[in-house]
């Protein structure tokens, strides 16, 4: 009987042990996982967590995170000469520490951000909570939130 009592407890941790270690990073308040805002691009590659994609021919470069591959029209990590890692796009089943993602809803994303304003873009922007040298920007159509990342302020790859 203890022995069973034992086995069990020891499934018990080392499941949840095993559910922690799969869970994702979040995207914020410094960057995704490995790869964070302000890095060069030598210091970004030597994570293994991203692949060039778009040489910058002086400016910015375009990188995808390995882990989440973009068609071939997009970029997932945008990386300035100047700044580092200026700013890294969102994918499907990432979260921001506050749990908005791809899908989540207008109110949902105005509720974890109460701040947030709608920006001449049309993007809903705020700084990032405990990050205040980066920005979240969210696209937002018919209601829910179709596409977001994090970006540097100082970022220099688009407007």
């Amino acid at each position: 009987m203890i022995g069973a009592s034992l086995l069990a407890g020891a499934l018990m941790v080392s499941g949840a042990t095993a559910a922690a270690a799969q869970a994702k990073p979040a995207l914020g308040p410094y960057g995704y996982g490995a790869v964070k805002l302000g890095m060069t691009a030598k210091q970004a590659k030597a994570t293994g967590a991203v692949v060039s994609k778009l040489p910058g021919g002086g400016g910015c470069s375009g990188w995808d995170l390995k882990e989440f591959p973009t068609p071939k029209d997009q970029i997932g990590v945008y990386i300035s000469p100047r700044v580092g890692v200026a700013a890294i796009f969102a994918a499907k089943g990432m979260k921001t520490p506050e749990g908005i993602k791809i899908g989540a809803t207008l109110q949902q994303l105005k509720t974890a951000y109460p701040k947030i304003k709608k920006d001449f873009h049309g993007y809903y922007v705020i700084t990032v909570p405990g990050n205040k040298k980066a920005y979240y920007s969210f696209g937002v159509n018919r209601g829910k939130i179709t596409e977001y990342g994090i970006a540097l302020n100082k970022q220099d790859c688009f407007n």
